[in-house]
């Protein structure tokens, strides 16, 4: 269509510099074209899964294990010996402006009185390594809209390994019918393009190389803002024992929550966005649905061969109808062996805190303190 000769034309028109710019950040241009071309005219495409959809059979989710029961104390037994070997690391996805809290970084929004949730984060990790004996890798995924405040804010905590960032990629937002979106100032609009950055964007950073090569095994991630999801020896030890190479944490849904699910596609396991899954399906009928804390076996990850699939997101940017491409972190399951795990959400176990917005902030700040207590983050 006119578009694409179009959207090829103005990406080679972009300034020299932008061009250099985006290419340093991993945008790539003949994926951002060939993406573009599989949109119809209203910016449609179908984000619809292909394949039989069944609901998670009983033994695909298995429960925490009551902590101080003797299964908990020979898990964690097992998940702290290889914490203290150096054999895990945690990812901080920590590319998100808190648009729905005046646009700040939200790694820099204070969650309790004078701790931001970067803060929180950092003591509850370093209460896990001083538990251990010894540094643990805490990595963030930053974007090209969070990076420099979050490396401000670390100062000369940063040596690199230990305590490390990474950018995530940049896309380009476009038109509803493919061509370039482009500002009142005639410059493109930049956008994150999801938390399934998050694999390709590490083994870049080459921080993963290095940790294999320390002995490293296992990788969890989890969102910046969810501070109960911490690095955890339990888990760790679960996700050694269930053998899978991902496992997934689950939580109860509570009334009318919405998420992605876990459910069998053509038998294979797998976490599924409600709006991948055909009609035919009624997402409701799954009562658990995905916290996006993830632990990952580190080989897996690094060898990860994945033909990514992109979604459809429609946004409004100053006015304007605009469509980004976005990839999730879960998609990860169409290739690798994923199990999964329901956590507690209430109380000081809740491994399930997320704060979108300054009003669910102010009603879960006495829940993230009991949180945050448990942790040793305060």
């Amino acid at each position: 269509s006119a578009a694409m000769t179009d959207l090829a034309e103005q990406l080679r028109s972009l300034p020299t510099g932008i061009r250099s710019r985006l290419e340093a950040q991993g945008f790539d241009e003949d994926w951002f074209i060939r993406e573009a071309k599989r949109l119809d005219e209203e910016g449609r495409r179908d984000n619809t899964v292909k394949g039989e959809v069944a609901p998670p059979a009983d033994e695909d989710i298995v429960d925490l294990p009551e902590r101080g029961s003797e299964e908990w104390e020979s898990l964690t037994e097992d998940g702290l010996a290889e914490l203290a070997e150096g054999r895990a690391a945690l990812v901080v996805l920590a590319g998100g402006m808190a648009t729905r809290m005046g646009g700040v970084v939200k790694a820099l929004v204070e969650a309790l009185p004078g701790h931001t949730f970067l803060d929180l984060r950092l003591a509850g990790h370093r209460a896990l390594e001083e538990k251990v004996g010894r540094r643990i890798p805490f990595w963030l995924m930053t974007s090209h809209a969070t990076d420099a405040a979050i490396r401000q804010a670390l100062g000369d905590r940063l040596d690199g390994y230990y305590i490390a960032t990474f950018p995530q990629m940049v896309s380009l937002r476009l038109e509803p019918d493919g061509g370039l979106f482009v500002d009142e100032h005639g410059n493109p609009s930049e956008h994150a393009p999801g938390h399934g950055d998050f694999p390709d964007a590490l083994r870049r950073s080459g921080l993963l190389d290095h940790f294999l090569e320390e002995g490293g095994r296992y990788v969890t991630s989890a969102n910046l803002d969810n501070i109960g999801a911490t690095l955890d020896p339990t888990l760790l030890g679960l996700h050694r024992r269930l053998g899978g190479e991902v496992t997934c944490e689950v939580v109860d849904k509570q009334g009318t929550d919405k998420g992605g699910i876990p459910a069998r596609l053509d038998g294979r396991r797998m976490i599924l966005e409600e709006f991948r899954i055909p009609e035919s399906f009624d997402p409701a009928t799954v009562r658990v649905f995905n916290t996006n804390t993830f632990h990952f076996d580190a080989e897996a990850l690094a060898g990860l061969d994945l033909d990514w699939t992109y979604f459809v997101v429609e946004k409004e940017v100053g006015g304007h109808k605009v469509i980004q491409l976005e990839r999730l972190v879960n998609e990860v399951a169409m290739v690798l062996d994923m199990r999964f795990v329901r956590v507690p959400r209430d109380g000081a176990e809740s491994r399930f805190l997320p704060v979108k917005d300054n009003e669910a902030l102010e009603e879960k700040r006495p829940v993230l303190e009991l949180v945050a207590r448990q942790r040793g983050m305060i």
